[in-house]
């Protein structure tokens, strides 16, 4: 209920300090010394609370409707006293939190990492052993860039060519976001050194596919960032269920190598070997990374780059056989395409960075993933994992009805014909990689003899142009004069070209050892007629395949949460003006097809725009030789050799997901267990701690009954070979669920401890307070810590 009223507010003799009197009083002040303004903590959670479900509620709309509710007029200086007290309760929050975690033994730095995932990360005694022990996506996102505010200089330093030198106006400040959530910018640039340009131009790279095709990390193009941009986005890591594991900052460039580096150097640190990486250019980065100073210990750790599902719709067809994931061993059902999924929503933190300070730009940003994980990733868990548990089944049941038929179509018994089939594609795409080197002396030397043909008919042209005058018709006019002129200049030029076309055959044929024929005629040069036909092929044929591309790509963004009406629309007309272009290359693609000997077959509109796999693509561009006969090139064949795969990926996906369902069914029955016991023990050693602890335990705990409700309906589904009975963790050190819990009393917090301490331990009690003594400035900190605690209480 919202009104307004009255309230005194008293000093005791025990309050050190102004502030810390109303802190206890539950009124955060907006100044440290002789507050006038303060905000109640109520309302400073109700707008922390709001902010995180709907990043686009400003400070500056709250305080305002809470002046409409009060009746007053809205000021600016308003905003700035409601921003300083939410940070100074904010940072009680942390403090808090990490005063909780210490009690808990938790206080590792690294033990919400390790933690971060109860599917991912909590194993269990007896599971049998996956390909992947934990499958993670990484990708940049510039949507959160944060201006770089700037000041005129007039003196202009030696090395600045600019006409004003521009440093940032942004005051320093020692407030910091805690936790392990961020990547020191020092830790990332430690990876500086293995991202340089000889490293990323990997077009000349034999072992990768895709090479030259992306750009997007070519040193050129991301070392800088337009200069009104200080950091200009993300780049994040998030395990398979959608939890995030680290964020960095890209600061003052784009997607540069050094931060996916950083992304696997932590993730190896903290979660060991076998570790599978998806990123939209994961063919790409595995040469960084294994040319890189990780690159031994990643091999050592067996880590493995993928390729998202939806990216690599637009990697060739080759990349697509050791990387899509369909045809990953392991890899089961998962797209790692989540960072995609939680950009969308992240994005619209897009408003309220852009314009903040370095401090409040990244607290925003860690206690929005923060609250994501607690209250949308945590309690979607269960339900992520019955929907793909009801999907591989499905799946499965599929197949298995489908691919008999499919097989008996195609003659076939024997299910190991696909990975054959598979083999044999590599094989064939591989030696497309290059053209044949004869193929192409044939051509160049075929385009020097049509080039001098060319310049010797242009000569045959000029020289007849010559006229025959006699004395009785000859005139010595400026006309006459002029045009001899033009025409001895055609002449001329025409010679010169004739004689550098013919020293070039000439240069050519001697290199080779072949004579000059006027008359292409035979076997051989019909061949090479073909050849340049084919070239023509492949040229309209990449053409298609990139308009092609940008549609796919331009559709994804329209249906991107957060896309605003405006630049869908935009998109739209965009969408026409490309289809029209779509056409036309459809059209040039028809003729040079049907200039080829024999023809190949002409694609309709219908089938480019519904292409499923770009790869398709792939299997057009050999004119030299027919596939289209081939087993596996042949739709039929295309469609059993997915459902298999499918199938296999369906069943790899049950395996995980039995080892998973379990992991989460023991995870809240320890994790109950322990949280439930810490807090009984800290009743009578700290009962403000206690109640934190309590506080604690009910963010996951409310969902529990949820969790619990979907594990029994996942149990229930017909085909479901798991159990959802509680195993043994494997981990059981200090903090550990599954160990046995001995709360920690932080140190902050024990002068407040032995008030509590039981009549008839008085010695102790008194060598004790001799120390308290002694610290006068530890005594008053750990009242303040005291004084926060006992307001939580209240609240």
């Amino acid at each position: 209920m919202i009104g307004a009223e009255k309230v005194p507010l008293t000093i005791l003799s025990t309050d050190s300090f102004i502030a810390s009197a109303l802190v206890r009083q539950g009124i955060i002040p907006s100044s440290p010394i002789s507050p006038t303004t303060g905000l109640t903590v109520q309302a400073l959670e109700l707008y922390h609370t709001a902010h995180q479900r709907n990043p686009h509620f400003s400070i500056q709309a709250y305080v305002k409707t809470l002046c409409d509710l009060q009746g007053v007029q809205f000021y600016a200086y308003l905003s700035r006293q409601f921003s300083i007290a939410l940070d100074v309760y904010l940072q009680i929050l942390t403090s808090v939190n990490m005063l909780v975690d210490e009690a808990l033994r938790r206080g590792d730095p690294h033990w919400r990492l390790k933690h971060a995932c109860p599917a991912c990360t909590y194993k269990l005694q007896g599971e049998v052993p996956i390909k992947f022990s934990l499958l993670y996506a990484m990708d940049g996102n510039d949507s959160l860039k944060r201006v770089l505010k700037k000041s005129t200089q007039d003196d202009l330093d030696s090395d600045d060519n600019s006409p004003l030198a521009q440093r940032s106006s942004e005051l320093p400040t020692t407030q910091v976001v805690g936790g392990d959530r961020y990547l020191l910018n020092e830790y990332i640039e430690q990876f500086a050194r293995d991202s340089p340009a000889d490293m990323l131009s990997l077009d000349d790279d034999k072992d990768n596919p895709c090479a030259g095709r992306w750009k997007n990390m070519r040193d050129e193009k991301t070392k800088k960032m337009w200069g009104v941009f200080d950091e200009s986005g993300i780049f994040m890591s998030i395990c398979r269920h959608g939890f995030s594991l680290v964020i960095a900052d890209m600061v003052q460039s784009g997607e540069q190598a050094k931060y996916p580096l950083a992304v696997v150097s932590k993730l190896l640190d903290t979660f060991g070997s076998n570790l599978g990486g998806g990123y939209d250019i994961g063919c790409r980065f595995k040469t960084t990374l294994s040319r890189s100073s990780l690159g031994q210990r990643a091999r050592e750790l067996n880590h493995t780059s993928l390729v998202g599902a939806f990216h690599g719709h637009a990697h060739q067809r080759l990349c697509q056989l050791d990387h899509l994931a369909t045809y990953v061993d392991g890899l089961g059902l998962e797209d790692l395409e989540g960072c995609e999924r939680t950009f969308s929503k992240s994005n619209a933190l897009a408003s309220s960075v852009r314009y903040a300070s370095v401090f409040h730009r990244r607290q925003a940003i860690a206690h929005y993933f923060e609250h994501n994980d607690d209250y949308e990733i945590y309690a979607n868990l269960s339900t992520f994992l019955y929907n793909n548990y009801k999907q591989a089944l499905r799946i499965i049941s599929d197949g298995t009805n489908s691919l008999p038929k499919l097989m008996h179509e195609l003659g076939l018994e024997d299910k190991s014909v696909f990975d054959t089939w598979l083999a044999e594609e590599r094989a064939y795409l591989t030696s497309l990689s290059h053209e044949p080197n004869h193929e192409t002396i044939q051509m160049e030397y075929w385009q020097k003899l049509l080039n001098l043909s060319g310049s010797k008919k242009d000569l045959d042209a000029a020289t007849a142009a010559w006229t025959v005058t006699t004395p009785s018709t000859v005139e010595f006019g400026p006309h006459d004069i002029a045009s001899t002129n033009r025409i001895e200049t055609t002449r001329r030029h025409a010679m010169e070209n004739y004689e550098k076309d013919l020293k070039a055959v000439q240069e050519l044929e001697m290199k080779l050892g072949v004579t000059r024929r006027w008359e292409q005629e035979d076997q051989e040069w019909k061949d090479v007629g073909r050849l340049v036909a084919n070239r023509k092929f492949q040229r309209a044929l990449d053409h298609l395949e990139g308009l092609v591309v940008a549609r796919i790509f331009e559709l994804s963004k329209m249906n991107q949460a957060g896309t605003g009406y405006k630049l869908r629309k935009h998109i739209g007309k965009a969408l026409q003006v490309r289809s029209a272009a779509i056409r036309t290359a459809l059209d040039r693609y028809n003729t040079a097809a049907r200039a080829l000997r024999p023809p190949r077959a002409s694609l309709s509109w219908e089938e480019v725009v519904e292409y499923a796999f770009l790869s398709d693509f792939d299997l057009l561009r050999d004119a030299r030789q027919d596939i289209s006969q081939r087993p596996w090139a042949t739709p039929t064949g295309r469609l059993t050799m997915d459902t298999y795969f499918k199938t296999r990926r369906a069943r790899e996906e049950i395996q995980r997901l039995d080892i998973e369902i379990r992991r989460l069914a023991t995870y809240l029955h320890d994790e109950s267990r322990y949280l439930t016991e810490c807090e009984k023990q800290l009743q009578t050693l700290h009962p403000g701690l206690a109640h934190q602890v309590s506080l604690h335990c009910k963010i996951r705990a409310r969902f529990a009954g949820h969790h619990y409700q979907r594990l029994h309906d996942i149990s229930m589904l017909e085909g479901f070979t798991g159990s959802i009975t509680p195993g043994e963790s494997v981990e059981r050190g200090p903090g550990a669920s599954a160990s046995s819990p001995i709360v920690c009393i932080p140190a902050q917090l024990v002068a407040d401890g032995l008030s509590m301490v039981p009549e008839g331990e008085d010695d102790a009690l008194e060598d004790l307070e001799d120390d308290e003594n002694a610290d006068v400035d530890g005594e008053e900190h750990a009242r303040v810590l005291e004084s926060i605690l006992q307001v939580t209480l209240d609240v």
